[in-house]
């Protein structure tokens, strides 16, 4: 048995593998095309893109490790039974249990990958990503400098440049600015360029045309200028500090946090008490998922027509295992009391695994003696 283990464990292991790199790859090449569509759009680099991705990956990583937990732990039971390694197994008086305790093992590696996960990488990673996001905005080079179409730095401004010559000044230029409620201005100017002043970057316009009209009026005011500076400040936004989001938070900050964290991430305390004890079950989830595939397809035995009864039963309990999930997420985030809501869905598909295991163990017992030969 102890050879037996080190085999299942050693199989489920490379299946886990593999699967995960097949779903990361399609989960990430899915994200990253809206990105890479963004970034580039925004005038960024190949690099940027490159660098968002590799940020993006523990958090997509952290979704895709239960899922292919469970595929390795379904698919190495199948073969398993295909091959009647399992009705060896049983014949020779393992129970089900016993079977299943390298997939236990399995589960609780995943469980360790997925809390260093849940608590150290993705936090990491969704603070470097904010900050990087937070720079990228503010690089007005990249949002403004784009010829040949009308650009909407924010939804009041409105921006379009014939052409940029390779020293960087822009031809023909027109900027409309609507953010004064009661006056809409439009400025026209032959040639402008960027630069950069002490309280923000400048916009230089040179021979242009200022145009005012006032709406509680109806009237057009017009001025001509040789040279004028327009602050583009407004396109860039305010340079306070950003609110950060609960998900680059420490779960120690999460479980206790200050009046100053609950005003940085704009959350209540219920949602950073979830937040925190829901990296915790992730990873016992890591460990009840594959067990809940493997004692599904225990139950069946086997069969010439294969286990896709089973593996059906298996998804349907993922599936309810979720749905549970969710519903103790929104119960859980509106009282900070029901913080252990969190850990509802693995106590559920733990539940689930021991009553399939146990079935199983009972079904066997029942027709271990033959009929007409008498215990």
């Amino acid at each position: 048995m102890a050879r037996f283990d080190r085999y299942m464990l050693s199989q489920l292991l490379i299946l886990f593998g593999f699967f995960s790199l097949v779903l990361v790859s399609v989960y990430w090449v899915n994200r990253a095309i809206g990105l890479f569509d963004q970034l580039i759009s925004d005038g960024q680099t190949a690099l940027v893109f490159l660098e968002f991705t590799l940020l993006t990956l523990p958090y997509v990583i952290l979704i895709v490790l239960p899922i292919s937990a469970f595929v390795a732990a379904v698919y190495v039971t199948n073969r398993l039974s295909s091959d009647s390694e399992m009705v060896v197994l049983q014949t020779a008086g393992a129970s089900s249990l016993r079977i299943g305790r390298p997939v236990i093992y399995f589960g609780v590696l995943v469980a360790v990958l997925v809390a260093v996960l849940a608590h150290v990488l993705v936090p990491a990673a969704r603070t470097e990503l904010a900050g990087r996001s937070q720079e990228i905005s503010k690089d007005i080079t990249a949002q403004f400098l784009k010829e040949g179409q009308f650009l909407h730095p924010t939804s009041d401004i409105a921006v379009y440049i014939r052409n940029i010559t390779e020293l960087g000044e822009l031809d023909e230029l027109f900027l409309e600015d609507s953010r004064d409620p009661t006056a809409v201005v439009t400025y026209t100017a032959e040639r402008a360029f960027l630069v950069r002043a002490v309280s923000g970057p400048r916009l230089v316009m040179r021979n242009g045309l200022a145009q005012t009209f006032h709406k509680d009026t109806g009237r057009l005011s017009t001025v001509a200028f040789e040279d004028f500076a327009y602050n583009i400040g407004a396109l860039i936004g305010p340079s306070g500090a950003r609110n950060r989001d609960l998900r680059e938070l420490s779960t120690p900050v999460l479980l206790n946090p200050s009046e100053a964290d609950l005003a940085s991430a704009h959350g209540d305390l219920p949602d950073f008490l979830f937040e925190a004890h829901d990296r915790f079950a992730k990873s016992l989830l890591a460990i009840v998922v594959p067990l809940m595939g493997f004692a599904t397809l225990m139950l069946g035995g086997f069969s010439r027509f294969g286990v896709w009864r089973q593996v059906v039963i298996a998804v349907v309990l993922i599936i309810l295992v979720q749905m549970v999930s969710n519903v103790a997420e929104e119960a859980a985030r509106k009282d900070a009391a029901l913080f252990w809501l969190a850990y509802a869905a693995p106590a559920v598909g733990a539940l689930i695994s021991a009553l399939l295991l146990y079935s199983t163990s009972m079904k066997r017992m029942r027709g271990r003696t033959p009929k007409g030969i008498p215990a």
